[in-house]
């Protein structure tokens, strides 16, 4: 097999000398036209979930590299120039100059001297097939004969030690590497003497190896599908994928054509009817060679299987961008094979060449490399077991690092590290060498129990929230506090005429004043939650940042929304303090002289805190102090005051308003979960570990760890200060204020909404943190929503458990989780899914993990303030539930994931405490107006009855 020149000289000669019977195409051109459609109706996003499955018993697996890539050599043994020798020895450097790096296939990998090297690294792995080129200038120098004897010992010797360790050879004949005498002589491919030529050496390489593996034109196995003592041949063809910019019938067309003009160039001749695609032809119709009908006989048929390559250097780095025809490139593997499989009458697949690049400069930990590999070999495993596709191997590219053509060292393609710079050049695994290995005995990715979801059930008084950062507030007065006089013009504007200078004495506010309340508070118990999560907002309590201007009539309302909410037996769960853009959500008078900087702001909040909780204890019992405070935007100075803050705030509640009030208070940190990005890596599980130490130990620490900062984060400033000349002083606490911060907590409240992948090795400068030198990584097999969240349910379990290791049996809450939409329903099935294995997730937490798990809160409640978020749609003044909020209210109704072995759970009653007698105590003018209005008709009834009566009685 070959990797396909762009050329139509090249097409010609190997399609002319595949000398297998034709056999007639049953195929419909233009039928993979239905890809496209096919795919954008598949439900979502179930479609797009990792599919945990094995491949079909037999497949096929295996590694490939290509002669010029990786042998070197490139004088050795005899062997004469190539193209290639000769287009990598011109001059790229100034005359005179000495070439900063290896100069093209002369060493690269030295794999002619290292053959033996090359094969234990192909049994290391377990492979079944191992596809390599023969360098035609080196079994023929002159590019004709005489043979070359240590050519033609070279790779009698690998294929020997391939039989020995029952690898089977996948052998190509042409890998782009013409030897350059036949360039010189004859133009190259151009001339029509290149065919014969090329069949002398197809017959040189029959006679001297087709008696090892039975090597054929490209060599397969003979015996998996055809019962004769002859080989399989192909011809390996390379394409991209590409998808519609929208799904319009003339984009559709477009990419069409687009599949035609790079793939159906070779494909549709071999696999359909000899001839080139209709687009093609009545595009290029003065350019495109007929064939002859005797030719079109000859060619069809010529394969028996369609060996498929598709990756990152042929298929898109090379592709010429006219042939996308202003369509959007795309790396959907799977949605190509479906596109083969309609296109070319279900044709057996193997995949001959498969994988992705990562850095020159990235030595042993390739994540990049593992996670495309990863989502094009579970995008056959779809092709497979949803699409009905017949693949039936699989090559993984490439075995070694090499030569990468128009690339040169710039990138690395191999499973194995190979030092360019060294002398004996070593083969070293890198971290994807264990993730195929391990693929490869799996034969798969076969279900594993922690991936499943489990039945049961939450405990009793299970908190079961939803988050509003802020609620919406409208302290708009209702008609009933206007004290002015009105006069009804009934006769002629039948308006209300305010009478000027008269007016009557105004009532007390009452909480039902509100109506921005009651419709929030009806939307809330809609949901049958228990427990409603918002942050009150200091800058607007007290504009000045001290007691001497209150908002009292914002008080007021939160004092109304709190009481209502306990009415209907919704626990209010407050903030105190939550970080804004604006100011950071501090008051104007503190933002301006450095917020958490100063010290006088730990001051200040302390007071604001003293005044919340005097003014809203009565109806608050559950209360944060900060509320996610984001550490990116934190220098080491206010993170230092703003734990002494929430210390000191802790103590005061504590100590002044516990006893009476009956609460409990702590912080609320963000916490998604880091893993490292190659699982099998050392250095990556150090990174992953320091960024959780700084991203959440940083605040957690001295409050539920040893009242001091994590010894990593010391040790890590310390390091960078001394090495790179940083200069980031993280504060020390003295014994007192260590005291005063440790313990500061009733419990461990979390935001947790994604997880990130962090590695050691330097790839995408843009996702690097030189900093905390730590590399993002993205594995492009998850879930993501519109905005690129990753959606990893069982990272919150983990978070969860790495609580519990590293801060006991603490009682936590998880105070927000959720994800984005797109402003439609379709992304809202993204939140059902989201919704349903993050809660099955913290599930297991608590009933396997024995986490001390107390509540759950979904963010947020609407997207009128938290745009994208929420439960609830916001449209013209109008909200409307979800899909989402009706299926979170069916998991709390259901306390969980009862199953049929689920034991009955019996709750004692919940209510809030003395709703009742709360109810009459804040309405008593409301309830004396009612009582009033009650009595009146009472005794009105009585008279018109009495006096109906006396009537009666004096006309009888």
């Amino acid at each position: 097999m070959a990797l396909a020149a762009p050329l139509l000289p090249v097409l010609l000669l190997l399609l002319l000398l595949l000398l297998l019977l034709g056999r007639p195409g049953r195929g419909a051109p233009g039928q993979g036209a239905g890809t496209w459609s096919r795919f954008a109706r598949l439900p979502y996003p179930q479609d797009q979930l990792f599919l945990h499955d094995t491949f079909p018993d037999g497949f096929l697996w295996g590694a490939g590299s290509a002669a010029y890539q990786t042998e070197g050599g490139w004088r050795q043994g005899g062997k004469g120039a190539s193209v290639w020798d000769t287009f990598a020895h011109r001059p790229a450097t100034p005359p005179g100059a000495a070439p900063s790096g290896p100069v093209g296939g002369d060493v690269a990998s030295d794999s002619y001297n290292n053959l033996f090297r090359d094969v234990e690294g192909l049994r290391r792995l377990g492979v079944s097939h191992y596809r390599f080129s023969l360098s035609w200038s080196r079994l023929l120098p002159n590019g004709t004969a005489p043979a070359n004897p240590a050519g033609l010992a070279h790779y009698r010797r690998l294929l020997l030690r391939l039989q020995e360790l029952g690898v089977e050879p996948v052998v190509t004949l042409y890998h782009w590497d013409l030897p350059q005498a036949l360039q010189d002589a004859f133009g190259g491919w151009a001339s029509p003497v290149l065919p014969q030529l090329f069949h002398d050496y197809a017959e040189l390489c029959f006679r001297h190896f087709g008696g090892q593996a039975h090597a054929k034109v490209w060599h397969l196995y003979n015996d998996r599908f055809r019962p004769t003592q002859r080989g399989k041949v192909s011809i390996a063809l390379g394409s991209h994928w590409i998808k519609p910019q929208r799904m319009t019938e003339k984009n559709i067309k477009e990419c069409q054509k687009s599949l035609d003009f790079v793939l159906g160039w070779f494909a549709k001749p071999i696999f359909i009817d000899g001839d080139y695609p209709e687009s093609m032809k009545s595009n290029l119709s003065s350019l495109l060679p007929e064939f002859s009908e005797v030719e079109k006989e000859y060619i069809k048929g010529t394969a028996d299987f369609f060996a498929l390559s598709f990756g990152a250097t042929l298929s898109f780095q090379l592709l010429d961008s006219h042939m996308k025809f202003q369509q959007l490139e795309s790396i959907s593997l799977r949605q190509l094979l479906y596109w083969i499989n309609g296109e070319y009458n279900n044709p057996k697949i193997f995949i001959v060449e498969n994988g992705w690049f990562v850095s020159g400069t990235t030595k042993r930990d390739d994540a990049k490399y593992i996670y495309y590999l990863k989502k094009f070999i579970m995008e056959t495993l779809k092709a497979i077991r949803y699409d009905g596709v017949h693949v039936f191997g699989y090559t993984v590219w490439s075995l070694l690092d090499g030569f990468e053509w128009h690339r040169g060292y710039s990138i690395r393609r191999g499973l194995f590290y190979v030092d360019f710079q060294s002398h004996d050049k070593k083969l070293m695994p890198k971290s994807s060498v264990l993730f195929y290995q391990k693929l490869i005995e799996k034969n798969g990715f076969p279900p594993l129990p922690e991936n499943q979801p489990i039945e049961g059930i939450f405990p009793c008084g299970f908190a079961w929230g939803v988050v509003d950062n802020y609620i919406q507030v409208d302290t708009t007065p209702t008609q009933f506090l206007d004290s002015s006089v009105y006069v009804w013009d009934v006769h002629q504007t039948k308006k209300l005429i305010k009478v000027d200078g008269v007016y009557t004495s105004k009532r007390k506010r009452h909480c039902v004043d509100f109506a921005a309340i009651r419709l929030q508070i009806s939307l809330l118990q809609e949901m049958h939650i228990t427990h409603f999560h918002f942050s009150l907002k200091w800058s607007l309590i007290l504009p000045l940042g001290n007691l001497s201007l209150i908002n009292h009539t914002l008080v007021h309302y939160y004092q109304c929304f709190a009481s209502e909410l306990l009415r209907v037996n919704i626990t209010p769960v407050v903030a105190l303090w939550q970080p804004m853009i604006d100011n950071q959500e501090l008051p104007v008078s503190l933002a301006k002289y450095g917020g958490w900087e100063n010290t006088e702001t730990v001051q200040a909040f302390f007071e604001y805190a003293r005044f919340c909780f005097t003014s809203f204890g009565d109806h608050v019992k559950f209360w944060i102090t900060m509320n996610e405070p984001s550490v990116k935007n934190l220098t080491y100075t206010a993170g230092h005051n703003l734990l002494k803050a929430h210390a000191k705030v802790w103590h005061l509640y504590d100590k002044e308003f516990r006893r009476t009030q009956k609460g409990k208070i702590s912080i609320a940190l963000q916490a998604d979960w880091v893993e490292p990005a190659c699982p099998f890596s050392r250095n990556d599980q150090q990174v992953a570990d320091r960024i959780l130490e700084f991203d959440i130990g940083w605040l957690a620490e001295p409050i539920f760890g040893n009242g001091d900062y994590p010894e990593v984060m010391r040790a890590w400033l310390q390091r960078i200060n001394s090495v790179d000349l940083y200069n980031f002083h993280l504060p020390y606490f003295s014994e007192d204020e260590k005291k005063l911060i440790q313990g500061s907590f009733d419990f461990f409240a979390l935001s947790h909404y994604t997880t990130t992948l962090v590695g050691s090795e330097k790839e995408d400068a843009v996702k690097y943190d030189h900093y905390l030198e730590v590399q993002m990584i993205n594995d492009i097999t998850w879930l993501h929503s519109p905005s690129r969240a990753a959606v990893v349910p069982w990272g919150l379990r983990k978070l969860l458990m790495w609580v519990k290791s590293k801060y006991g049996d603490v009682p936590i809450y998880v105070m927000a989780n959720g994800i984005d939409d797109g402003q439609n329903m379709v992304h809202d099935k993204l939140r059902v899914y989201y919704i349903q294995n993050y809660i099955n997730e913290a599930l297991k937490a608590y009933t396997l993990d024995a986490v001390n798990l107390q509540g759950y809160f979904v963010y947020s409640f609407n997207d009128k303030t938290a745009p994208k978020y929420g439960l609830y749609s916001y449209t013209a003044n109008q909200y409307e539930p979800k899909p989402s909020m009706k299926h979170y209210r069916e998991i709390i109704d259901n306390n969980g994931f009862p199953g049929p072995e689920t034991p009955e759970l019996l709750c004692p009653e919940e209510v809030a405490s003395c709703a009742e007698c709360h109810f009459f105590r804040t309405r008593k003018s409301l309830l004396a107006f009612i009582s009033f209005i009650f009595v009146a008709f009472i005794v009105t009834i009585f008279f018109i009855t009495y006096y109906s009566k006396r009537v009666e009685r004096r006309y009888k």
